[in-house]
């Protein structure tokens, strides 16, 4: 028998593996690397001091004063992913630096060009993405501690002080709470091949269980996150430059493109595992919501990307469970549906009283809070990522809804 025929049967058809996607950690980069080599010291002296210079109003010229690095020092993975996520809080800070009363037109060379390298290296756009604030941005206060929110902190930050710190990880842990639910995709997809019936019925309940966890930890951002610190301080920070009426003309990155460039901002819609989720159960969204949807994918690192896309590639769970008439099946089926239905109902609870309640509170209020001004017009019932986020939400947990098998 040749090696490769051996290979064949040994390997597994679908594998968490093959995506470099980790069996403890799940989308999550394992162990991020929290210092760059000595040349890149400029760039971490000033991404961990984001938030004093931005409140003392000298990002700016801080960034100015930068030499212009060459990326080809930057060894590994990780090394990468720690600079892109370095450069990528440093340009939200250089952009919003005054608020969105005066953005700026062109990031300048010495920072664009090599954020613009380290982008096209990692398959990643220059600006700040969920796989940068959430999944590469983490430490633990003891090494041989619990993953734990008391043991945790993001290795670069903006303002907002805790409130920042807890919406990142409490992010973290939903998605270190959907690692069984990941592999559980791996067993259903294999189940379908194999047509093993109770494997799936054993794979579709741990993917529900996973979708209950992911709840019960998104739930902690009441008690981590202040709403109107949220609204008033953060949620700029985490804006793009498209679909944005306060920077309408997107970004010019000098030294890579006359032209200016724009990129949504970080969104809930660029985590993975629920798009996975999605392909897994045939979930069909409306046109508009699938489109925003897609688009999102080009945010996410691409072998992510590809684990979604090898799902969508695999036998239909849902055209087999009709097929069948297992009720066993049936009911696991509606059991995971119900579950990503119960969540995306909790998000849009979440984003009822950090977004629209708390810009009524805000506008109630008028005036300045904390060290920025409030966010006017150019992000009201509009998502980070740009989406008119209260219907867009609700489409999507309808579309969820629809696929219950009656």
């Amino acid at each position: 028998m040749d090696i490769n025929s051996a290979h064949q049967k040994t390997s597994k058809p679908f594998s968490l593996e093959k995506f470099y996607i980790s069996e403890e950690y799940g989308f999550i980069l394992p162990n991020p690397l929290t210092e760059l080599p000595e040349y890149y010291g400029p760039w971490m002296k000033i991404a961990k001091n984001l938030p004093h210079l931005i409140e003392k109003r000298q990002l700016r010229s801080e960034v100015h004063m930068m030499p212009e690095l060459n990326i080809q020092y930057l060894n590994g993975h990780r090394e990468l992913r720690l600079a892109h996520l370095a450069l990528s809080f440093i340009t939200m800070g250089y952009v919003w630096q005054e608020g969105e009363q005066s953005t700026v037109k062109v990031l300048p060379r010495n920072l664009a060009v090599p954020y613009y390298e380290i982008s096209q290296t990692l398959g990643l756009p220059p600006i700040l993405v969920h796989a940068d604030l959430v999944l590469a941005n983490w430490k633990k206060r003891n090494p041989n501690g619990p993953l734990k929110i008391e043991n945790l902190d993001p290795i670069v930050s903006l303002p907002g002080g805790e409130s920042l710190r807890g919406f990142i990880l409490v992010t973290f842990l939903v998605e270190l709470a959907a690692v069984p639910g990941l592999k559980a995709i791996v067993q259903t997809v294999d189940a379908l091949l194999q047509r093993n019936a109770k494997l799936l019925h054993h794979a579709l309940h741990d993917l529900a269980k996973s979708i209950e966890k992911m709840t019960e930890a998104l739930k902690q951002m009441h008690d981590y996150v202040d709403s109107e610190i949220f609204y008033t301080v953060i949620r700029i920070f985490l804006s793009g430059w498209k679909d944005n009426a306060a920077m309408p003309e997107g970004l010019v990155y000098e030294g890579v493109a006359e032209d200016p460039k724009a990129y949504s901002g970080g969104s809930a819609a660029q985590s993975t595992i629920l798009h996975a989720f999605d392909e897994l159960l045939g979930i069909s969204h409306s046109q508009e919501s699938a489109a925003f949807l897609h688009r999102m994918r080009d945010y996410m690192p691409p072998h992510h990307k590809a684990f979604i896309e090898e799902i969508n590639a695999s036998p239909s769970l849902q055209q087999h469970i009709l097929t069948t008439k297992n009720q066993q099946l049936f009911h696991a089926y509606n059991e995971c549906v119900a579950t990503l239905v119960k969540l995306r109902t909790y998000h849009i609870a979440i984003v009822s009283k950090y977004v629209s309640l708390a810009g009524v509170n805000a506008k109630a209020k008028g005036g300045k809070i904390g060290s920025l001004y409030v966010p006017s017009s150019a992000l009201e019932e509009r998502g980070t990522g740009g989406s008119p986020i209260m219907s867009f939400l609700k489409n999507v947990r309808d579309a969820t809804k629809d696929v219950m098998i009656s």
